[in-house]
């Protein structure tokens, strides 16, 4: 996919707007979840309402190509999540050690 100069492919494959952390899969994630273009200034409020036109219609040019590397891009989360379990526990458990605790202290 031919990147135009508003994106760039960083060392990992990923792709982001020059100059910010902010990948093309954020931004597009939140437009397909139904975020109008002034919504996504809110969500990214570095980016112009300008890049942001720009972005989505780089997206509709080339749709196949860009949901194809979506796709990619949530397996890769995917398989990141599924490798490093939760670190911090459920929230039963956390009022059970509570409980504990505050049965310890009591006299």
């Amino acid at each position: 996919m031919t990147l135009p100069d508003f994106l760039t492919r960083d060392s990992n494959g990923d792709i982001r707007v020059p100059g910010h952390r902010i990948g093309l899969y954020h931004v597009l994630y939140y437009y397909n979840e139904g975020y109008s273009a002034e919504m996504l200034v809110s969500q990214f409020p570095d980016l112009s309402l300008a890049l942001i036109h720009k972005i989505i219609a780089f997206y509709l040019e080339n749709r196949q190509e860009v949901d194809a590397y979506l796709t990619a891009y949530q397996e890769d989360l995917t398989q990141q999540r599924n490798a490093n379990p939760r670190r911090v526990p459920p929230i039963a458990e956390l009022r059970r050690r509570l409980e504990e605790m505050q049965r310890a202290k009591a006299p």
